[in-house]
This record gives structure tokens, C-alpha cells and sequence, in this order.
């Protein structure tokens, strides 16, 4: 997985989980949190794919969701989205 916050690569065992408490070892930053869950979207109700899931207000610290999976994707995702959707306004404006 990737830090949402450095873009930092934590390497995972099969069957290694990511606890609670555990921070990125480049920038500290919280590993546990929505930002870096494989259910985390921001166009989806709630911003979480997972439909059980309780709302969480800091995407971006650590949270006790017992449906967290860690992200495979890149860090930086939000900024590509708002990159695709400046163009796209771009495009459609008269």
C-alpha cells in the first residue's frame, strides 16, 4: 500500500493487517485511515463503496472501521480526479 499523504510504498506480508495506530515510517501520517482504504470514494454515498460502514467526518486520520483494506492504488488519486474533472469543465464551457 501507499501513504495517501507521502506516496510512500509500506510493504505487506500475506495476511498482515494495518493496526489502529500504525503511522507511515517516512512522514507519520496515520496508515489506518479512509484515504488509504481500498473502499474510499469520494463519489460514492457516504465516500465509502462498503454500505455498513458508519461515517467517518477526517477522512485523513486514523478511524476504528473494521472494513478497512488497504489501498493498492497510488497516492495523489483525488488530484487526478480533479485534474480529469478542470478538463472536462473546460471542455463544456462555451
Amino acid at each position: 500500500m501507499h501513504c495517501s499523504a507521502c506516496n510512500t510504498e509500506t510493504s505487506l506480508s500475506a495476511g498482515e493487517r494495518i493496526g489502529f495506530r500504525d503511522e507511515c515510517s517516512r512522514c507519520g501520517s496515520d496508515l489506518h485511515t479512509c484515504k488509504n482504504c481500498v473502499h474510499h470514494d469520494t463519489t460514492a454515498y457516504n465516500e465509502c463503496r462498503e454500505p455498513n460502514t458508519e461515517r467517518v467526518s477526517d477522512r485523513e486520520r486514523a478511524n476504528r472501521c473494521d472494513y478497512f483494506s488497504p489501498s493498492e492504488r497510488e497516492g495523489g488519486s483525488d488530484d487526478s480526479q480533479k485534474g480529469a474533472l478542470s478538463e472536462l469543465d473546460a471542455l463544456f464551457k462555451k
